[in-house]
């Protein structure tokens, strides 16, 4: 290693130094030297070359050593500023997250957000539970060492794998790098890359571990959202929409009448002398009544049908799309499918009738409460005719005219 400026002036000084304080012995060394006694002084000399040597071999070393020190801390300054970059997009990403109240924005925002992070575009998410797993984000099949492999069967095989929840920087299964999505002890799903991309890289591995966390809570909490809300929007009983919400939901379909011209119907279900049930079986047998009600109810109709308990043994179902002729096929079907409707109790079966009104949209007609009104009064025909029948609105021109 060359000699530095610095390096070089200490040597010259410290040689002047010698110089001053030996100056007698050096200034009697040629007069050593002609008579024949330089012998004597040889030693002197070469304790003065071995001083020399040694300071150069310090200085060098010291040299050494602090260039050592100062590539660490660049090192430890790059790493830390590699650390406050990635840290920078773990905030966003979180910000991003918190903004997300569905799983949909969720996946948005994955997608988004991941393969920066994970500086791969061959990121991938699988969510769900039980025999419900979906894939969120990435490529559906992956290549492996066996083969290609489908990802949401890869993520469930790595899931399997004993420790990889206590793993926060992944563990390698055929050819990824797997990390669970976990949230209040619940696996909810599965977040991995491409091995090699990664495999070698501990801050990589680190970030892309704590981004696998943020997506675990971010979708546990949007499960809780929507389960208040599914909680809050359906009746317990029953499992249909709680009034409020099929009323808004009827305002919603109106709305969209209005705007495509398509035909929107209403069924009013009210089923026959359900008061009898309650006073012969108590009403515990009337809740399971309810219950099986709901569920023949759901299992009758579209699924784009919305099915609302209105109050009582009463419901309402929001037909979209469906004309008048529709509407009295679908009514029809419910009176049935109840009268076909065997309810266990205690050894008995309990068994129901109901009667139907049905009602269709007029042009213009935004709010559903005259529209409730005209299949309420066909249920209410329908009562008067025997029930367990279905009746339809009185669409008369005198009836239209009172209804103005």
């Amino acid at each position: 290693m060359p000699i530095g400026r610095k390096e070089l002036l200490l040597i010259v000084g410290l040689v002047a130094a010698i110089a001053v304080a030996f100056s007698d012995q050096l200034s009697g060394l040629p007069d050593a030297w002609r008579s024949g006694e330089g012998a004597s002084h040889v030693g002197f000399l070469l304790g003065l070359a071995f001083m020399a040597v040694v300071l150069l071999v310090y200085i060098q070393t010291k040299r050494r050593e602090v260039e050592v020190a100062a590539a660490a801390m660049a090192e430890e300054v790059r790493l830390s500023q590699a650390r406050a970059r990635e840290l920078e997009r773990l905030v966003a990403f979180w910000k991003a997250l918190t903004q997300s109240l569905d799983i949909d924005a969720v996946r948005d925002t994955v997608s988004r957000h991941l393969p920066d992070i994970a500086r791969s575009p061959e990121a991938w998410v699988v969510t769900g539970a039980g025999s419900a797993w979906t894939r969120m984000l990435g490529p559906a099949a992956v290549r492996t060492p066996g083969g290609e492999a489908d990802i949401t069967d890869l993520a469930l095989g790595a899931l399997a794998l004993p420790g990889i929840s206590a793993a926060p920087e992944g563990i390698e299964y055929e050819g990824q790098l797997c990390f669970p999505l976990v949230a209040a002890g619940a696996t909810l799903g599965a977040l991995g890359m491409p091995a090699a991309e990664a495999s070698r890289e501990v801050l990589r591995r680190q970030m892309v571990g704590a981004a696998a966390a943020l997506v675990g809570v971010s979708v546990r909490s949007v499960n809780l959202l929507r389960d208040v809300r599914e909680n809050s929007l359906r009746d317990s009983l029953t499992g249909c929409l709680a009034r409020a919400y099929g009323m808004e939901m009827a305002s919603a379909e109106l709305k969209r009448f209005r705007r495509s011209r398509s035909p929107v119907s209403l069924l009013m279900i009210d089923v026959d002398l359900f008061k009898s049930i309650n006073d012969q079986h108590g009403h515990l047998c009337g809740d399971a009544a309810l219950a099986a009600i709901g569920t023949r109810l759901r299992s009758t109709l579209r699924a784009s049908d919305l099915k609302c308990r209105y109050g009582g043994e009463e419901f309402l179902v929001i037909l979209p799309d469906t004309s008048r002729e529709g509407a009295l096929r679908a009514a029809e079907m419910v009176r049935k499918a109840f009268a076909e409707l065997e309810i266990p109790w205690h050894g008995q079966t309990i068994r129901i009738t109901a009667s139907v009104g049905v009602a269709t949209a007029r042009a213009n007609e935004l709010d559903p409460t005259p529209i409730i009104a005209r299949a309420d009064a066909a249920l209410y025909r329908a009562k008067r005719d025997g029930r367990n029948c279905v009746r339809v609105e009185d669409d008369t021109p005198a009836a239209r005219a009172g209804a103005m």
